[in-house]
C-alpha cells in the first residue's frame, strides 16, 4: 500500500494539511500541489473549519521544496511543458495561500527551503520549531528564488533578503524570528497539543501563547548592519567589492559570504538581483508572474540543468557554468528573462492581488 504524498483531515475547528513524504524531505509534486489545492477548496466552503494547518512528517523537514529530480528529468528529456505545469499550479497555490479567507497557520520545524517557503510564509502565521531552517539555495543549482521570493524577500530589513538571495544562506528559528520570517516559536513537542487547541476552537493567539516559548538567539542579526551596508550596492561586483573590503577589515562573515556568493552560477546571481531590486514595488501576483516568465526560460538553458547534476544528480560539486564568471553575464541576456511571454503570463484566472 503506498502512502499519500498529502494527508488532508478535518480535526475538530480545524483543516489539517500534512505534508507526507519523509524520505524526500517533503519535496513537492504536482500531484501533492493539487491535493493541496483541492483541500482548500473545501476547507474555505466548510463553515466548520476556522483555520487551516500545514505540517510536515518526519522530523527533518517542513518541505525542502520542489521535487528537483522529477524536474531535472523532465528537462533532460525536453518535456518542458510538464516541467511549467508543475510551476504554474505551484505558483497558483502560493497566490491561493496569501489570499485565503481563513488563518492560515504553517507548523514549521527542520528543512524550509524553496517551494516549503511558499507554502508557508504566504500564511497568516508561521510557526518555527527549534530546528527551524530557512534557506533560498536556488542560485546553487542555476535556478532562482521564486515562490514568491521576489516578493517577500526584498521586504525583510537590512538587505537580508539580497543577502540570502545571493548567498542561499541559512537562517535558524532564532534568526527567522529576527528578521520577520517566523511569526511565532513553539518548540516541536509542542505542535500536537497546539494543533488540539485550534481543533477545540481556542482563538489563534491565545493558543500559540499557550504553547509558545521565548525566540532562541539570533547570530545573523549580528551582522544586520554588515549585510545592509555591503548588499545596498546596484551590481553584484560593487557587492562583492564590498564584502573583500569587509573582510579585509577581519570579518569572517563577510569573507564566507563573498566565497559563497562566487561559487554560484553567474546568469542566477544576476537574475535574482535584479528580483531583489524591483521585488519591493510590485504585489505577489506580479511577483508569481515575473518569476514563471523568469523559470519558462530557465527551463531550456544550460545551467539549470547543469546544477542540479552537480549538487543533486552526481554530487561532484564541480558546476560548469555558462558563462562561467560574472564578468561575462551579458546584461541583454539577463533582460531577456524578464520579458513578456510570446505564449501568454502565467494566468490566475482573477484579479491580481
Amino acid at each position: 500500500m503506498i502512502d499519500a504524498e498529502v494527508i488532508c483531515e478535518k480535526r475538530g475547528c480545524c483543516g489539517l494539511i500534512t505534508l507526507n513524504r519523509p524520505k524526500a524531505l517533503n519535496a513537492l509534486t504536482l500531484n501533492m500541489v493539487r491535493e493541496f489545492a483541492s483541500a482548500l477548496d473545501r476547507f474555505e466552503n466548510d463553515p466548520a473549519v476556522g483555520c487551516v494547518v500545514i505540517t510536515g512528517t518526519g522530523g527533518k523537514a517542513f518541505c525542502a521544496g520542489g521535487d528537483i529530480r522529477i524536474l531535472y528529468n523532465l528537462g533532460k528529456e525536453g518535456r518542458y511543458a510538464e516541467q511549467l505545469s508543475f510551476w504554474r499550479e505551484e505558483y497558483r497555490l502560493n497566490r491561493r495561500i496569501k489570499l485565503y479567507s481563513k488563518p492560515y497557520i504553517a507548523l514549521a520545524d527542520g528543512i524550509v527551503m524553496g517551494g516549503g517557503a511558499g507554502i508557508s510564509l504566504h500564511g497568516t502565521h508561521v510557526i518555527a520549531g527549534e530546528n527551524f531552517t530557512f534557506a533560498m539555495p536556488e542560485a546553487a543549482i542555476g535556478f532562482i528564488p521564486d515562490v514568491g521570493a521576489t516578493f517577500f524577500l526584498p521586504r525583510l530589513p537590512s538587505r537580508a533578503g539580497t543577502y540570502l538571495a545571493l548567498t542561499g544562506a541559512r537562517m535558524t528559528c532564532g534568526d527567522a524570528l529576527g528578521f520577520k520570517i517566523a511569526t511565532a516559536h513553539v518548540p516541536s513537542v509542542r505542535h500536537a497539543p497546539l494543533i488540539e487547541r485550534l481543533a477545540e476552537g481556542a482563538p489563534i493567539e491565545t493558543a500559540i501563547a499557550a504553547e509558545g516559548a521565548p525566540p532562541p538567539t539570533s547570530t545573523l542579526i549580528q551582522e544586520s548592519e554588515l549585510i545592509a551596508r555591503c548588499f545596498a550596492a546596484g551590481a553584484l561586483p560593487a557587492i562583492l567589492r564590498n564584502l573583500d573590503e569587509a573582510a579585509r577589515a577581519n570579518s569572517a562573515f563577510a569573507r564566507s559570504a563573498a566565497s559563497t556568493i562566487r561559487t554560484k552560477s553567474p546568469t542566477s546571481l544576476a537574475i535574482a538581483l535584479r528580483q531583489m531590486q524591483i521585488g519591493g514595488a510590485m504585489d505577489l501576483g506580479q511577483a508569481l508572474q515575473t518569476e514563471f516568465r523568469i523559470v519558462s526560460r530557465i527551463a531550456r538553458g544550460k545551467d539549470y540543468l547543469e546544477g542540479v547534476r552537480a549538487l543533486i544528480i552526481d554530487k561532484d560539486n564541480r558546476p560548469r557554468w555558462s558563462p562561467a564568471t560574472l564578468e561575462t553575464v551579458c546584461q541583454a541576456e539577463i533582460d531577456a528573462y524578464f520579458a513578456p511571454l510570446p505564449g501568454g503570463e502565467l494566468d490566475f484566472g482573477e484579479p491580481a492581488c
